[in-house]
């Protein structure tokens, strides 16, 4: 099925064979920072939020619903006082991002930067897998608009308060699945980017995450003269919610056999989550000028797909998510 054919093409080896170069107890003092982690009601997500603010940063977290955000911060407030006894007060709050529709992505950013507030760490963390073939909001193939569309749109409306706030940094959450993209349309046909009969839904996810490393180049390379430090990770086999459409695509004992395989081998949020962790607050990324790079688990470096390191397709990708933008985005 096409389905495992595709998993055949990722390199798993990696991530299982380099060692373990960050752990909680390394993350800095973060008081006086402020973060935006998007999804982070859930998974890796609220992993990463609880991190950030039981070190002491101000965290947003940005979320489609209100009410989730609002049960995921005080679990967070009860889960930073039971394991960080010594932590400052924590400084949660819930900020609207719907990223399957650009528009409302713009007017997420709006919405931050009328609060007057710095902006130190942008973690682009939200994403969905393997859906069944749909459109979002603006036309456009869903799995691409939310992991990368909405989190352009997301990410150029707060740059300017990035770049006022450095040094600083913004983390996008790829993945190995980057390795799926469909090499036989050049990665991304962005002619055929809403055909469904190019693609499955693996080879969309594939290409949506290969769009996340893209990004990562082209903005590191924009802000090469900034104290802005641009990078990419991938988080590895975690057990989220990310799984949840794998029966709906593939049946349900491929979905059986997911969520058994997640059971008996994915890492938990909480040690999944250190990757984009390092990325977001070790002082190694500053001090080396490590910017436009790409992380596995965990906090080690790697080379990317050749397609993810195409300088020419990252302009593409730019130039048509800018110009797409410019489109739909009203002011």
């Amino acid at each position: 099925m096409a389905f495992t054919s595709s998993l055949t093409q990722l390199a798993f080896w990696k991530t299982f064979i380099t060692p373990n170069r960050y752990s909680h107890d390394q993350i800095p003092d973060l008081t006086g920072r402020v973060a935006i982690v998007t999804g982070a009601n859930t998974g890796l997500g609220y992993a990463t939020t609880v991190a950030l603010a039981a070190h002491g940063a101000h965290v947003f977290l940005a979320c489609r619903s209100q009410q989730r955000a609002e049960d995921a911060i005080e679990r967070a407030k009860a889960e930073i006082n039971e394991t960080y006894p010594d932590a400052p007060t924590p400084q949660l709050e819930f900020l609207e991002l719907d990223l399957n529709d650009m528009n409302k992505a713009h007017q997420a950013a709006k919405a931050f930067l009328e609060k007057g507030l710095p902006l130190h760490i942008l973690v682009n963390n939200s994403g969905i897998m393997n859906c069944p073939f749909a459109l979002s909001a603006d036309g456009i193939e869903t799995q691409f608009a939310v992991n990368h569309l909405g989190h352009f749109v997301f990410t150029m409306g707060l740059l300017n308060k990035i770049k006022e706030s450095q040094p600083s940094r913004i983390v996008n959450l790829s993945s190995n699945g980057h390795e799926l993209a469909p090499a036989h349309l050049g990665g991304i046909d962005f002619d055929t980017l809403n055909d469904s009969t190019k693609t499955n839904s693996t080879t969309r996810y594939g290409r949506s995450k290969l769009a996340n490393i893209l990004f990562t180049k082209a903005l590191a390379r924009r802000l090469a003269n900034e104290r802005v430090y641009v990078n990419a990770a991938h988080p590895g086999f975690v057990s989220t919610e990310l799984i949840r459409h794998t029966g709906d695509e593939f049946g349900s004992a491929m979905g059986v056999v997911t969520e058994k395989l997640t059971r008996l081998m994915a890492m938990s949020p909480n040690v999944g989550a250190l990757t984009q962790l390092y990325v977001a607050t070790s002082p190694e990324i500053e001090n080396n000028d490590v910017r436009g790079r790409y992380f596995i688990p965990i906090a080690n470096e790697i080379q990317p797909s050749a397609l993810a390191r195409d300088e020419e397709l990252q302009e593409k990708l730019w130039t048509f998510s800018e110009n797409l933008m410019n489109e739909k985005v009203k002011a």
